[in-house]
């Protein structure tokens, strides 16, 4: 039943566990790293193994665990809030599950290779991320997972949008839908907008190491535009992991305080206005390279806060 199912809240189950058992695996890293930083000298790690717990911690919490939290908690509650019989794609579901699965275990499986898994951090800069600084074959496992992931993640989006733009029930307009929804709907766009920059910059990553590509050429002025790449995937990725908890809240909160949502069509701007803002901010990762207009981008963030 597990293997083959299509039904939206078994594979939500199966995303909500996952993304669990990931969270332990990236909470151990964490509590070795706290572990090692407990007091001066090297305690329990080389220098070599901690930025690999530190590379895996990042990639995990925010890839493998906060990211399809989202699509475990939205497969189980959106479907039955729009009077949806199941998502659009039932198969399609099944097959970004599988992708996001297989994809961030060859990730972590980095950590079975001689050389261990990427150490290079969750953001791989350039050219630090490049095949003669990070030569090890974890870094190539980290690349082709996370793009594999990102596949799913990103299948799994168009999956959402097309289920709440054509499958609501009779008289459920767009403004009679439940906050939750709407978020929902506002994260999978976001999610449309940054992951297929993050796999096209990963593939680029990749062709790098593999095939002597040049395009994060520190020379060329790539080590900057890997940073442009990876943080206009990586802010807005911020807000896909924020937006769905906001919904859930919105929902919480009027059900135990027995008063109807306020405020609802300002609610619905509001999150719309940081999931609009949100791909206009990249670059306040980015002041101390001297290489983006301060100006905009602090007018944008102080916006979006």
């Amino acid at each position: 039943k597990w293997l083959t199912t299509t039904d939206h809240k078994t594979i939500g189950t199966l995303y909500l566990v996952t993304s669990f058992a990931f969270f332990c695996i990236g909470g151990v890293m964490a509590l070795f790293m706290r572990a090692e930083l407990a007091r001066p000298g090297l305690q329990i790690m080389s220098n070599e193994q901690f930025n690999q717990a530190f590379t895996m911690h990042g990639t995990i919490m925010l890839l493998m665990f906060a990211t399809p939290l989202f699509a475990g908690f939205t497969n189980w509650i959106m479907p039955l809030q729009i009077g949806a019989p199941d998502v659009a794609f039932p198969r399609l579901n099944m097959f970004a599950y599988w992708l996001y699965l297989f994809g961030s275990t060859i990730a972590v499986g980095g950590f079975l290779t001689p050389s261990g898994a990427a150490d290079f951090g969750w953001f791989a800069y350039s050219p630090l991320s490049d095949a003669v600084r990070s030569p090890g074959i974890g870094a190539d496992l980290w690349i082709m997972g996370l793009a594999f992931s990102g596949f799913g993640t990103i299948l799994g989006a168009v999956n959402f949008i097309t289920t709440i733009i054509c499958m609501r029930a009779p008289g459920m307009t767009m403004f009679r839908m439940p906050i939750f929804v709407w978020n929902v709907l506002l994260t999978a766009v976001l999610v449309l907008l940054a992951f297929p920059v993050l796999a096209a910059a990963l593939f680029a990553l990749e062709a790098d190491r593999k095939f002597g590509a040049h395009i994060f050429d520190a020379a060329n002025g790539g080590a900057l535009l890997w940073q442009h790449l990876f943080w206009f995937f990586g802010h807005p990725e911020v807000y896909i992991i924020a937006l769905p908890f906001f919904g859930i809240i919105s929902e919480v909160i009027p059900v135990f305080s027995r008063k109807p949502m306020f405020g609802y069509m300002g609610l619905i701007g509001a999150t719309i206005a940081i999931a609009g803002l949100s791909v206009t901010v990249w670059a306040h990762h980015m002041y101390v390279t001297g290489g983006v207009l301060l100006p905009f981008f602090s007018f944008m963030t102080f916006l979006i806060a």
